[in-house]
């Protein structure tokens, strides 16, 4: 072709064939070898990347288990409190109740037994009254039965119209006495008989009513301080679930960590070690052909084969 540049470089090439084949062969090795540097340097990038990573996977995984549990008791101890605060309401609304009525019936009967006194009371007196009474009258009657015995007066006559001397009836004082007695005697029974109820009656209701404002007054507290509980069971649960979304999101991200590392730390088709050797196999084969081509043994490399 005549061509002159044509020339110079066939005759650059006859000189020296294999000179552009060492050269690249040489930058070949040289990039494995920036490779491997920059895959050392990657790996460590790697293994604390991915170490921090799974670490702070862990750690929010652990911290949101432990909340969950934490949350789970609180939970538990808000129902607890829930029911029984409901429970203690029921249980005060009941003895409130039932004391009420117990007050209620105590007054009742408790007026029923003063009317009861009362009454066997002025029956006691009017009977006692009328014993009095007719003691002075049968003794005055028998003064005067003596009397008029011992009086002439009339003793040829009809005298004041009556058949003989009036006595006051002195036969049957005996029958009277003895059913007035028997009245005092059923009154007084009475007295004492609701006396005694009423007493007893006073005496059960004061330990019942003393019992029942007691448990209502403890029953009370609890249900303050189970409701203050509960309200700070409630604060609790709150901010517990405010951690666990904190800790959630925290442990998304982490997991969002290591998906971006999984492509370049991770899923690389060979392991780190598989890579090395590969790539140190790769160097030996290209270190053979370069000495295989450098005749003159210009290489270090070559020198000592």
């Amino acid at each position: 072709m005549g061509s002159f540049l044509l020339t110079s470089l066939a005759d650059k090439v006859a000189a020296d064939p294999f000179k552009k084949i060492q050269g690249l062969i040489q930058k070949l090795i040289e990039r494995l070898l920036t490779e491997a540097k920059n895959e050392a340097t990657k790996k460590g990038f790697c293994d604390t990347e991915l170490g921090k990573a799974r670490k702070e996977r862990d750690y929010r995984f652990q911290d949101a288990n432990d909340l969950s549990a934490d949350l789970a008791g609180l939970e538990a101890k808000e129902d607890a409190l829930t029911q029984e605060i409901k429970d203690l309401k029921k249980d005060i609304k009941e003895e409130s109740k039932a004391l009420k009525d117990a007050t209620e019936e105590r007054a009742a009967e408790k007026k029923v037994n003063m009317k009861t006194l009362k009454t066997a009371k002025e029956g006691l007196d009017g009977v006692n009254e009328a014993i009095l009474v007719l003691k002075a009258f049968y003794k005055q009657a028998a003064k005067a039965a003596s009397f008029l015995q011992a009086s002439p007066v009339d003793e040829d006559t009809a005298g004041a119209g009556f058949k003989g001397n009036y006595k006051g009836a002195q036969g049957g004082m005996k029958a009277v006495f003895a059913l007035l007695e028997t009245l005092a005697s059923d009154f007084d029974r009475t007295l004492r008989t609701t006396e005694e109820a009423e007493a007893t009656a006073h005496r059960d209701y004061v330990g019942f009513q003393q019992a029942a404002d007691a448990s209502i007054a403890g029953k009370k507290t609890k249900q303050d301080l189970d409701e203050q509980d509960l309200a700070t069971t409630e604060t609790s649960i709150k901010t517990k679930t405010d951690d666990m979304q904190t800790a959630v999101d925290l442990l998304d991200k982490a997991l969002e960590t290591l998906e971006e590392l999984k492509p370049t730390c991770i899923d690389t088709g060979m392991s780190y070690s598989e890579r090395v050797a590969k790539r140190e196999e790769e160097m030996k084969a290209l270190g053979v052909a370069l000495c295989i081509l450098d005749e003159e043994k210009v290489e270090d490399e070559c020198k000592k084969r």
